[in-house]
């Protein structure tokens, strides 16, 4: 597996710390070699990036969202795993974005998420995903992601 911190590094990006749940679940369950990562939120210089796509926040605005969400999904698999030497695949990503109901670049939005995942484990990034509208997420979020990761 390519060396995260290193990739990270070239984007100029870092890992953050993992978030710590914020309610009655856990951060990641592992079961028949899938982890599925819970709804992770987009943390920028420790606070929630919030906001309504198309509504009082932009496609970029929405695109650096789901790329810090992904961010704290790779954090949440670096923290379980102790690493990175044990992901086989990304197999799936859920985005959910807070949009105001003409906004309709959900998918857009998702690539922000979607082409970090691929810089960081190349062809092991490439995954399935499902990006949808939603009214409202928690703490007023503009971006959720959460995630299914084969493990060996």
């Amino acid at each position: 597996m390519t060396d995260i911190h290193a990739r990270l590094a070239e984007l100029g990006l870092e890992l953050p710390e993992a978030a710590a749940p914020v309610a009655a679940y856990v951060p990641t369950v592992t079961a028949g070699g899938l982890m599925h990562v819970s709804g992770q939120l987009p943390f920028k210089d420790g606070v929630v990036m919030t906001g309504r796509l198309g509504e009082d926040r932009d496609l970029a605005y929405g695109q650096e969202a789901a790329e810090r969400c992904a961010l704290m999904v790779v954090a949440q698999i670096g923290k379980a795993l102790g690493g990175f030497d044990r992901v086989e695949q990304i197999v799936k990503l859920g985005v959910f974005v807070n949009s105001d109901p003409a906004f309709t670049e959900q998918p857009q939005v998702a690539n922000g998420a979607s082409e970090l995942m691929e810089k960081l484990f190349g062809e092991s990034g490439r995954h399935a995903r499902a990006a949808v509208g939603v009214a409202v997420l928690p703490r007023g979020a503009a971006v959720e992601i959460d995630a299914i990761i084969a493990v060996k």
